[in-house]
Formats: structure tokens, sequence, C-alpha cells
């Protein structure tokens, strides 16, 4: 079984507990029982900072603080941003998505070689091209 990494939107929905598709809780959850790791990018910590900035998600707690719960899941680990997935982002083959976060976000799943999980219509469009792995969730 591959790793994990949730994009952004799966993280909100996942920390809210809203409910997510049962395919992708099924492979979140097989993902556990293997001892597969579910990443989570630290661009995301940024992307939840923005949004509780703006005031686009609303949190009872810091943005600090509510990041860091995804992370005390079980399983969960903070994937390494390295210079060499900065640069591959902007070397994304076929028609990568426009936006920065989301070409980090795609270009660390490629090099951990993990299925993205994601509500991103973008970023499940770019993994139709065959670059990426991703499930809806």
């Amino acid at each position: 079984m591959q790793p994990l990494l949730l994009d952004t939107c799966a993280v909100i929905w996942i920390n809210g507990d809203e409910p997510i598709k049962p395919e992708a809780a099924a492979l979140i959850n097989d993902a556990y029982a293997q001892s597969v790791t579910t990443f989570v990018s630290p661009i995301t910590a940024w992307e939840i900072g923005l949004l509780a900035s703006r005031e686009r998600l609303r949190l009872l707690i810091t943005p600090e603080r509510w990041f860091g719960k995804i992370l005390e899941l079980p399983g969960a680990s903070l994937a390494e941003l390295s210079p060499e997935v900065l640069i591959a982002s902007s070397f994304l083959p076929g028609k990568p998505p426009r936006d920065p976060a989301d070409r980090i976000i795609v270009a660390t799943a490629r090099q951990l070689g993990a299925t993205l999980i994601t509500r991103d219509s973008v970023l499940l469009n770019y993994g139709k091209q065959g670059h990426v792995n991703v499930m809806a969730c």
C-alpha cells in the first residue's frame, strides 16, 4: 500500500469531523492498520493560517493548535518540504494546477509515491492525467 497525503481540504474536513467519502475513510483506516503513514504537507499549515487570517476558516483555537491536532491522529506525520519538492513543483508534467500550494502538494505526493486524498476538483482532474494518484474524499 502506498503512503497517503492529505490535501488541505481533506485536513479541514477530517479535523472538523465532517464526513468524507467511505472509500477515502476506508483507505485512511487501512493505511493505519498496515502501519502506512498518512502525511500532511507543511504548506497545509500555511494555507490554514491564510484561511484563518482572512476569516474564511473560523477556528475556536489558534491555527497552530488546530493544525497540530491533525498530526496527533494515529499514523499521521508531517511531510518534508525540501528544496527538491519546491523545485519539482515548478516542473510538473502535463497541465498542472496553477495554484502554488497545490503544485507543492502534488510535488510532495509524487516524491513520496503517495496517494493524494482531496476534494479539490483541480487536483482530481490533474490526477486523471495520470501524473499523481488521487482519491476523492
